[in-house]
């Protein structure tokens, strides 16, 4: 090849080129004329060979270093990990069956189971499209190299061969470009072919995508424009953008139609965050996408982003909505043993946590409210809130509130298949609780919601704590009444010891049996669980111990005392302490006997 060879020798080459062509305008004869039609031809020919080889050999290798990203803001990261490790862990929403028995025994399962200019020449490079700090610009080839390059497309295209040059130079550089999409981790997928895909696999797949999409804007496809400018700008009209176009658009199509592909996919609850992690990409590089893809021939990149980028905002909004009639039509009927925090309770608060982590993108996407019901409606099957509490809340908050009004809906007609009217109120109290301490948790939720709605929840498992109360001790207090132990007489008045007795032995049943029953339940908030205890402590503990005190003595006056009283202060209150633990009796015993 004459460009490998000694310099001298490429510039006489490239003069006999020159005074070639310039005898073109020279020469009448059409003898003569033929001759330097077939002169241009061999050289034009040589000097394509030359361009290629010089595009093939001397193009340098991107470095791995240039194919990474800055390390992303901390928070965000932290943020996509936690979507990811919710996302990945779960199962729709929309795939719960009634087959429940699988899963409410799962303590585990907290869900359902349910991503230099030329040497010699002044070259002109439009650097107005470089105006963000975000581009990681490459020497891509040599800049001696790129000036051998502009030389010969000058000539090439000046006698004609423009087409050839743009096709030489486009299949060289888009093999690069598919080399570089290749250590990326790019793969050639087709729409289909990326819906096809196991949500788990497409997880992986679209974390590394984010980050590769970064990558191949700012580095490889601005790189690849810089490069076209500086070989072909000033050489013809938009020559530069040609080249430009016929070197990336199939790579560029083949990587905005994996993002396609995950917008117009099946929408379900586990894919709101790799979507919203998605969009939040393009959202940011869609400035750098129109400055890179700034000239008319490019107009179908930046419509296909753009596009894309409205695709997933649709999505996004739709799996919200989807997701809400979601949770108030879960179908499980089995009601959770020992009244504890339900699944579809852990599922959502979690959900819903995890949206209010990308308020500041759901805020820009959710622009209407969530058809709600209103509190006249007077439809009993459907849930219906009072609209002061939303009146001047965001969109996005609105949504908020309405899925745990449509949560709450839900657990309330499933407490109704506990047959024990105490366990129904302990399920809706500890569910409600979870709600409350899930929003004073999340700092961005308990903004969303609001005060004045946290105080509302609050209000509600306590209220449930104490019709708890109300169903299970007054009648065991009941048992502690004076009413009906008292006789009276013509010569003499006193306690009745047979009706002593047996309020004793009915307060020893019904605590024993109230006992048993409720050691198993469970209260899991360690803080709960004891609030609850003291609480029932100091309404049962005073009354036993004054009943005892008014009356211990006509039953030790008696026979066989310890058949009648059989609990003393201190064992009432050790028995109450092994309430809500989920433990039977027979391991308290155990445990207290050690």
């Amino acid at each position: 090849m004459i460009f490998d060879g000694d310099r001298q020798e490429v510039d006489r080459y490239l003069q006999a080129v020159d005074e070639i062509q310039r005898s073109i305008s020279d020469t009448s004869i059409s003898d003569d004329q033929n001759k330097v039609n077939s002169a241009v031809q061999i050289a034009m020919a040589r000097l394509e060979d030359e361009f290629r080889n010089i595009l093939i050999s001397h193009t340098i290798p991107i470095e791995a270093d240039s194919l990474t990203e800055p390390d992303q803001d901390q928070q965000q990261q932290q943020q996509q990990q936690q979507a990811s490790s919710f996302s990945s862990s779960s199962s729709p929403i929309s795939h719960v069956t009634n087959d429940d028995s699988n899963y409410v025994n799962d303590e585990a399962n907290k869900l359902f189971r349910f991503n230099s200019e030329g040497t010699a020449s002044n070259v002109s490079v439009n650097s107005s499209y470089r105006s963000t700090s975000s581009f990681r610009e490459i020497d891509l080839i040599p800049s001696d190299t790129v000036y051998d390059l502009r030389c010969i497309a000058e000539r090439m295209i000046s006698s004609g061969y423009l087409r050839e040059c743009i096709q030489v130079y486009g299949s060289v550089r888009k093999s690069a470009v598919d080399g570089s999409f290749r250590k990326l981790g790019i793969e050639k997928l087709s729409i289909g072919d990326v819906q096809r895909l196991e949500w788990e696999k497409l997880e992986i797949k679209i974390k590394r995508w984010i980050k590769a999409a970064k990558v191949c804007v700012r580095t490889i496809f601005a790189s690849e424009k810089r490069l076209c400018e500086q070989i072909f700008d000033g050489v013809g009209t938009c020559i530069d953008d040609a080249c430009f176009m016929e070197t990336v658009k199939g790579p560029a199509i083949q990587l905005f139609n994996f993002a396609e592909a995950i917008s117009i996919s099946r929408r379900s609850p586990e894919k709101l965050f790799k979507i919203l992690d998605l969009h939040d990409a393009f959202m940011d590089l869609i400035p750098d996408i129109d400055l890179v893809f700034d000239s008319k021939s490019s107009d179908s990149i930046r419509v296909q982003a753009a596009e894309i980028l409205s695709r997933l905002a649709e999505a996004a909004r739709g799996i919200l909505s989807e997701f809400e009639n979601a949770v108030l039509r879960e179908p499980s009927k089995v009601p959770v043993p020992g009244g504890t925090i339900h699944p579809l309770t852990r599922y959502v608060m979690n959900y819903i946590s995890l949206i209010s982590d990308y308020k500041i993108t759901l805020n820009d996407l959710i622009v209407s409210k969530p058809s709600i019901g209103s509190r006249n409606s007077g439809d009993p099957s459907t849930p219906d809130i009072d609209f002061e509490e939303v009146d001047g809340k965001t969109p996005l908050a609105i949504h908020l509130i309405w899925i745990i009004v449509n949560l709450q809906f839900n657990l309330d007609g499933k407490s109704k298949h506990y047959k024990d009217a105490s366990l129904l109120h302990l399920f809706i109290m500890n569910n409600v609780h979870y709600i409350v301490q899930k929003v004073r948790g999340s700092v961005e939720l308990r903004e969303l919601i609001g005060d004045d709605y946290l105080r509302k929840l609050t209000a509600k498992f306590r209220q449930a704590a104490t019709s708890y109360q109300r169903a299970t001790w007054v009648r065991v207090l009941h048992c502690l009444r004076d009413e009906g132990l008292h006789v009276s007489g013509g010569f003499s008045s006193g306690v009745s010891k047979s009706a002593l007795r047996e309020r004793f032995k009915a307060f020893n049943a019904i605590f024993e049996e109230v006992h048993r029953i409720q050691c198993v339940w469970l209260i899991p908030d360690s803080q709960l669980r004891e609030e609850l205890q003291i609480s029932i402590s100091e309404k049962l503990i005073p009354a036993y111990r004054s009943f005892l005190g008014r009356f211990r003595s006509h039953i030790e006056s008696g026979k066989h005392p310890e058949n009648y009283i059989k609990y003393s202060v201190e064992d009432l209150e050790d028995a109450v302490l092994d309430f809500f633990e989920g433990i039977p009796v027979s391991q308290h015993l155990r445990r207290r006997s050690n």
